[in-house]
């Protein structure tokens, strides 16, 4: 699934929308520090008043929110896992019943708790339903676009939430005239931030694919492995964040970590252009020649193919990794690369870096930032110091 996609879905999480319709919610309340579920219910989602609909809907939205790669992943099923999720949510999605498909949800659920506890309680809700997806072509005869296909997905969505002590207050009786103390026992399900979810099956060009699945994490860049790997029995995945650790480290191999702001700008500048180029396509990979010609493109001397396959070999132990474009190209609106020393730290946006150099003056480094207006700190504008230079450099010819 791409971000459009995920966008497009994400949105129709909305009472009363004609194109979404969930048929049944399934809640499962799991004790802390315990492998058994302490009690599960299901009942359709039209049964629940209109406030908790709302409340979930939203809860649902948050499931796909979030970058992909940072906080929504694309996982492929390992084909070779014994008792596959896989099985089990294409069997609960095409079930006709209500029991059958409670008990496949039921089996993912042990597999949470097998051999993992959590240190609080928590609720994970199951809900199945329907994705009518209408597409529109242009008529040439109304010069308008046209409802002709209308394509319908059948959908899985899970989110794990927290639960949460009530507030202790203190309550004023109006019909007493007295202060008491709130007194509730009750636990709070905490539906504005889910631990994790998923949905299955992911959806690619109007068509369902049932050999990926759509994970939602909680945190950006901080994965779940034992859900990931022993609940959903999906692949290993690289996180955005990793995928740029690893780039860098490659570049550091390959350049023997020597590398000027101009260079590293062009580097940042050529993968920028390669995925603008493939905006339309999958999101652009680089293999080790990809990458052997990113550098050489940007100016990088003495580089070949030799060196930078034993680079991905050293970093990754995989000379056939690919890395993905968007992972290792810093936001290029926002200021994201950041330049760190021991007086100052500083970000500042990829498009901008070329204007950074590190020069020597009078014997000594200095990081110098070109601007082409006043430089303002704190509200005092300040005023230029070319004289200083020149004079620290006519003190030095002297010495």
């Amino acid at each position: 699934m791409n971000k459009k996609d995920i966008a497009e879905l994400r949105k129709q999480f909305k009472v009363d929308n004609e194109s979404l319709k969930i048929s049944d919610i399934f809640n499962v309340y799991v004790m802390k520090e315990s492998d058994d579920i302490y009690h599960h219910q299901s009942q359709p989602f039209d049964m629940l008043e209109r406030e908790q609909q709302e409340l979930f809907m939203d809860n649902f939205k948050k499931v796909l929110t979030g970058q992909l790669d940072e906080k929504l992943f694309e996982l492929r099923f390992d084909s070779n896992a014994e008792n596959s999720s896989q099985f089990l949510l294409h069997k609960g999605l095409l079930s006709q019943g209500v029991e059958e498909w409670k008990a496949q949800m039921l089996e993912l659920v042990e597999k949470m708790l097998h051999e993992k506890t959590y240190d609080m309680d928590i609720v994970i809700t199951f809900i199945r339903g329907e994705y009518i997806k209408p597409v529109k072509r242009k008529n040439d005869d109304l010069e308008e676009e046209v409802e002709s296909t209308r394509y319908a997905h059948s959908f899985v969505l899970s989110s794990v939430n927290k639960t949460q002590d009530p507030k202790k207050e203190l309550l004023f009786d109006y019909i007493e005239k007295a202060f008491k103390y709130n007194i509730v026992v009750d636990p709070i399900i905490n539906l504005k931030a889910p631990m994790q979810g998923f949905l299955f099956p992911c959806f690619t060009d109007n068509t369902a694919d049932v050999n990926h699945v759509l994970y939602s994490t909680g945190k950006s860049n901080e994965l779940d492995m034992h859900f990931i790997e022993n609940v959903l029995n999906a692949q290993e995945v690289m996180t955005a964040e990793e995928d740029k650790a690893v780039f860098e480290e490659i570049v550091k191999h390959v350049t023997g970590n020597q590398l000027n702001t101009t260079t590293l700008s062009n580097v940042y500048e050529e993968i920028h252009r390669v995925i603008e180029e493939n905006e339309e396509a999958e999101t652009p990979k680089l293999d080790y020649r990809d990458v052997e010609n990113v550098l050489k493109m940007s100016g990088v001397e003495d580089v070949n193919s030799e060196k930078v396959e034993s680079a991905f070999h050293e970093v990754i132990d995989d000379k056939s990794y690919e890395l993905k474009a968007s992972s290792i190209m810093p936001k290029y609106e926002s200021k994201s690369i950041k330049i760190k020393t021991k007086v100052a730290n500083i970000s500042i946006s990829p498009q901008d870096l070329s204007y950074v150099k590190q020069v020597n003056i009078a014997g000594k480094t200095h990081l110098l930032i070109e601007v082409e207006e006043d430089t303002v700190i704190e509200g005092f504008t300040m005023i230029p110091e070319a004289l200083a230079f020149k004079e620290n450099i006519d003190d030095s010819n002297r010495k």
